[in-house]
């Protein structure tokens, strides 16, 4: 479990194919301080184990499903990612709850720069429209967030300052791919409403009185 604040910008030193999977070799810091071998960490919102770490270094390995569902297969020696580690019991919940279960991949339609602030468009698949709501949660690249607003299905994000400068939005460009992890709670909602929802129609809402 993450909670959408990120701790450092690291950068991949080493990105090596193997077989139908990539092993992913990252720099990094702050959170080298008490990482250790199979612990979770995020990558631009995607969880992962560490399977190995030297001084300032570690290494995850992204396997078929994963290269799916994310835009880690497009990582590149020299590719600058998010990273947090994974939350403590006891720690403060400055964004939300991110769980590192990637959705989709998104895309980014319009990035605009205005006086003290930066606004980014993100388009996603239809089938996900129903689970963003204006000034609701959604974890962009690992980055927890809030839907300014919804148009849809994309919706448009406000970065201050001190987001733009300690993650990778300062490098997203229009036509960038992002990872996106809808609200958890609205998914779970949508899982529990389908059944019923779905053999609803307009007569049978009629003989139930509405």
């Amino acid at each position: 479990m993450f909670t959408g604040l990120i701790e450092e910008i690291g950068t991949v030193r080493k990105a090596i194919r193997d077989g139908g999977a990539v092993r992913l070799e990252v720099s990094g810091s702050r959170v080298m301080d008490d990482l250790k071998i199979d612990d979770s960490i995020a990558l631009n919102g995607c969880c992962q184990t560490v399977v190995e770490r030297g001084a300032d270094w570690f290494a995850v390995v992204a396997v078929e499903e994963t290269l799916k569902k994310t835009t880690l297969g497009s990582f590149t020696n020299g590719t600058a990612v998010n990273l947090e580690r994974a939350l403590r019991v006891g720690d403060r919940i400055g964004g939300h709850f991110v769980q590192g279960h990637v959705d989709c991949v998104g895309i980014v339609v319009e990035a605009t720069t205005r006086e003290s602030s930066w606004l980014y468009w993100v388009r996603y698949p239809n089938d996900f429209a129903p689970l963003v709501i204006p000034v609701g949660s959604i974890a962009i690249n690992g980055v927890s967030l809030t839907a300014a607003q919804v148009r849809g299905a994309a919706c448009m994000v406000s970065i201050i300052p001190h987001t733009f400068s300690a993650t990778t939005f300062r490098d997203l460009r229009e036509g960038d791919h992002v990872n996106l992890e809808f609200d958890m709670l609205g998914k779970y909602i949508r899982n529990l409403v389908a059944p019923a929802s779905s053999g609803l129609t307009e007569e049978r809402l009629k003989e139930l009185g509405f």
